[in-house]
């Protein structure tokens, strides 16, 4: 059977602003590469060629860089959002593109799932809808999902105020796989949550909607927090201890603390000091005696001499002054 994948990709990245706002989020660069660039990759990796992006804000960066997705062995087409229309009128649009089953994934979120597990449970209990579900150490900021024995979905509850309200521990991870039939359960053309509007709804219906525990990577990149232990979590789950470009040019008494990354055409002059945790994008000047530790840099950031960078992200482009500090930051 062939699946299609309806990314969700047209959200405001408010949250990381001022490095999104004029980038869609899910086109931050994650070890040098746009988020949104690996998520396709992985479709493809496993067999998903069929692909439509729901895009809004900033969606013709979207279109540039993917075009017809032949580049990357897949068809891509594009569902324009005119006005923000939630989660649920997304996929109620974007999801009219495809005649069978299709997955939904929000593209704002690095994930790494092996999908088939998902895609034959869902054959196999004959849902009309089926979420993926994760488990995380403080599940308020989610929606819980609360299921029977045969996993089929009882209850929601959207972010839990409270501890004792937490009743499942298994939360929305974002990522779902649909029948073209529950896109009746979406009205079009307005703004809509699926989590607040169409689950329920699909439930009093007594619609089969299961939920299916994944094994595998879920990250939210959102935060300046969340972006960096992001990052973090990749370079020690790829065993990046010291992964320097071809090309890149280090001076002498340059310092490397691993794990960290650098791109390519970089030049780190002498006495700077680079990591632990450091992401440097293509094409950065790091002058003598600079130092940058648990951050990551975009392209072509110049940091001056004996400046610091610490716990910050720092978008493409920008200048940090001689002696310069940038401390727990998102600078543009």
């Amino acid at each position: 059977m062939t699946i299609g994948a309806l990314l969700l990709a047209g959200g405001l990245g408010t949250r990381l602003h001022p490095l999104t706002e004029h980038l869609p989020k899910p086109m931050i660069p994650v070890l040098g590469k746009p988020l949104l660039h690996r998520i396709v990759t992985s479709l493809v990796d496993q067999g998903i060629n069929d692909i439509v992006m729901a895009i809004g804000y900033q969606g013709d960066i979207i279109r540039q860089y993917f075009g017809d997705g032949s580049q990357f062995g897949c068809r891509i087409r594009y569902s324009q959002e005119r006005q923000p229309l939630g989660t649920g009128g997304a996929i109620g649009q974007g999801g009219s593109y495809f005649q069978q089953t299709f997955l939904v994934l929000n593209a704002d979120i690095y994930q790494d799932f092996d999908l088939s597990k998902l895609l034959s449970f869902h054959r196999q209990v004959q849902a009309l809808t089926t979420i993926g579900l994760i488990t995380v150490n403080d599940p308020r900021s989610y929606g819980l999902v609360e299921l029977d024995r045969a996993r089929r979905v009882q209850r929601f509850t959207e972010k839990p105020a409270t501890v004792a309200e937490v009743t499942s521990p298994y939360v929305n991870a974002g990522l779902y796989v649909m029948e073209p039939a529950a896109l009746a359960y979406i009205p079009p053309q307005r703004k809509t949550s699926v989590e607040r509007e169409t689950f329920p709804a699909l439930l009093r219906a007594n619609e089969p909607v299961y939920g299916f525990p994944l094994q595998g990577y879920w990250h939210d990149l959102g935060t300046r927090d969340r972006y960096l232990e992001g990052h973090r979590d990749l370079l020690l789950a790829q065993g990046v201890k010291r992964q320097i470009a071809p090309g890149v040019i280090l001076e002498t008494g340059v310092k490397l603390e691993p794990p960290l990354w650098v791109g390519p055409g970089c030049r780190i002059e002498s006495g700077a000091e680079i990591g632990p945790y450091a992401v440097l994008g293509c094409n950065c000047w790091v002058g003598s005696g600079a130092k940058i530790q648990n951050s990551v840099l975009w392209e072509r950031v110049r940091v001056g001499n004996g400046a610091w960078v610490n716990g910050s992200v720092v978008g493409n482009d920008v200048s940090v002054p001689p002696v310069g500090s940038l401390e727990n930051l998102l600078v543009s």
